[in-house]
């Protein structure tokens, strides 16, 4: 063989160890829908008791009032059944919501971000709601349309947090020697955090675009980008330690339990402060709806210790 093919042979082969290393450093050690070995905190919501500390009811009530929350949903013009699932469903409950598309759409109303590259998307969105409505909202919530999120459930757990610290959190994720929150499941990011990422020495050192072999997924990106203004992602947890951000679906997580713990279906199942679920279909989000906001049992009181109520105007369930 020749000193040149003898060359490209070894740039192959290095090259395939290089990738090689890359993708075992990209492995993810789980368990169902719990993650071990990771170093990012674990974030609880605020137990009943804490909540019955507070001494008047109108303190609870301001309290619920000053949690506002902005959301951003992610969209491509083909998913329109979805897209018109989600218009329809959770999104009337946040505080605002908007829908950021790939490009300009007739059929709904969006914001067009003018690219099909998921971290640019994300980016240019985040830029736009700051820019927007940075001095209306505290917390910014996205998600991608197959997700379901009961927004009543993330405002309680975000009760006791302070937006002017740096928070970043959802269902967290360790990569390699990345912690980041998967997209799939929703991301929070508080206006601290959101300030932080707007920094031009962050935007400097974050790359709007990632190299052309190796990659990152949007969720990974941002993740980068945090590290540099020095917030770091966090899993939500309920007050027993179970994941409130889910990225499958709750049918998944019930045959899950079915299979492990047949006896405790729903103990093993799901916190009952659900946040999120994943890949759920456009039937499926009404569904969720259904049973979230519809579905009573005639007689029965609920007795919360506080009501989140929906914006002024909307139609809401």
């Amino acid at each position: 063989m020749s000193e040149s093919g003898s060359f490209l042979k070894g740039v192959i082969l290095g090259s395939l160890f290089w990738a090689l290393i890359k993708m075992l450093g990209q492995v993810s050690i789980g368990y169902g829908n719990r993650m071990y070995h990771h170093d990012h905190h674990h974030l609880q919501a605020p137990s009943k008791e804490e909540i019955l500390k507070l001494s008047e009811r109108e303190q609870r009530v301001e309290l619920s009032k000053s949690v506002r929350v902005y959301c951003i949903v992610l969209v491509k013009p083909k998913d329109v059944s979805l897209w018109a699932a989600v218009k329809e469903t959770w999104t009337k409950h946040c505080d605002k919501a908007e829908f950021f598309s790939s490009e300009r759409v007739k059929v709904f109303e969006s914001v067009s971000m003018e690219t099909n590259d998921p971290w640019l998307m994300m980016r240019n969105a985040y830029r736009y709601a700051l820019d927007k409505y940075g001095d209306h909202y505290n917390w910014f919530f996205l998600a991608h349309l197959t997700t379901f999120a009961v927004i009543e459930n993330l405002k309680y757990f975000l009760l006791r947090k302070d937006p002017s610290q740096p928070f970043y959190l959802g269902h967290a994720v360790k990569s390699g020697d990345l912690d980041y929150v998967d997209v799939e499941g929703g991301i929070v990011l508080s206006i601290e955090s959101m300030k932080r990422l707007s920094l031009k020495k962050v935007s400097e050192m974050c790359p709007e675009q990632g190299g052309m072999i190796w990659r990152l997924s949007e969720d990974k990106q941002l993740a980068d980008c945090l590290r540099y203004a020095g917030v770091f992602a966090e899993n939500a947890e309920d007050s027993e330690g179970k994941d409130v951000f889910n990225t499958k679906p709750l049918r998944l997580f019930i045959e899950e339990a079915m299979t492990n713990q047949p006896t405790l279906v729903v103990e093993g199942c799901c916190s009952d402060m659900a946040v999120t679920f994943n890949g759920l279909t456009p039937n499926q989000m009404h569904v969720m709806m259904y049973g979230v906001y519809r579905l009573r049992a005639f007689g029965h009181i609920f007795t919360d210790a506080l009501v989140f109520l929906p914006p002024n105007g909307s139609d809401s369930d």
